[in-house]
């Protein structure tokens, strides 16, 4: 589904690439974790493969479609449409409710909201165990739950592959823990997941876990 080839990415001020001529391959419904080191390039290599950010050489190929040399109408639109992103920080706007916070993806100021978007919206929601707190801000929910929220928004259009960037660091262990059975559920029903995290038990869990030191891939 993703194959990246010789990924360079250097950053102003740092001596050595945060990304250094590294090659990587995502297959379609695989669980990939990221683990490594604070600076090791982990977090930079995420954000390359989602499109976020661009190598200063190499390539990211999404089912054919070379992503890096893509206009920037094109990238938009794939992280609008295959590729959702979740962080550590939840990002939710604190003066909208959990379903407004979800169907952000779907305002445009030339149209309303549809009965579709705001069923999709609801329906993840339920899916995510907030069925009952649609209309709760996140300042009344746990940190467990605004990362719930977070999940349901970035998924709420149907991508099929989530890119999680450290998505239980700020969660205690039990909470982390449900969040990873959530993201595993969405797996098993065939969403590609792409994941960095310091936390080794949890990484352990997924399909594949590949090590990054120093901008590059570790042996096993």
């Amino acid at each position: 589904m993703i194959q990246a080839t010789a990924l360079v990415k250097r950053y102003a001020g740092s001596e050595k690439p945060a990304v250094d001529d590294l090659d990587l391959h995502v297959r379609s419904g695989e669980f990939l974790s990221i683990v490594g080191r604070s600076g090791s390039g982990k977090s930079t290599l995420l954000h390359i493969l989602s499109s976020l950010i661009k190598p200063d050489a190499g390539t990211v190929f999404f089912n054919g479609l070379d992503i890096c040399s893509a206009p920037e109408e094109t990238r938009n639109r794939l992280r609008g449409r295959e590729f959702a992103v979740v962080f550590q920080q939840h990002h939710l706007l604190p003066y909208l409710t959990a379903l407004e916070n979800v169907l952000l993806p779907f305002l445009d100021r030339f149209r309303p909201v549809q009965p579709r978007d705001l069923a999709s919206a609801r329906g993840l929601l339920e899916r995510v165990g907030l069925g009952a707190k649609h209309h709760s801000r996140p300042g009344k929910l746990s940190g467990g739950e605004q990362q719930r929220v977070a999940i349901a928004r970035a998924l709420v259009r149907g991508a099929r592959v989530l890119f999680a960037d450290e998505p239980t660091g700020n969660l205690d262990s039990a909470t982390g823990a449900s969040i990873m059975e959530l993201l595993h559920e969405f797996n098993r029903e065939g969403l590609t997941i792409v994941m960095v995290t310091h936390n080794d038990e949890f990484a352990n869990t997924s399909s594949r876990v590949v090590r990054m030191a120093d901008g590059k891939i570790a042996a096993p």
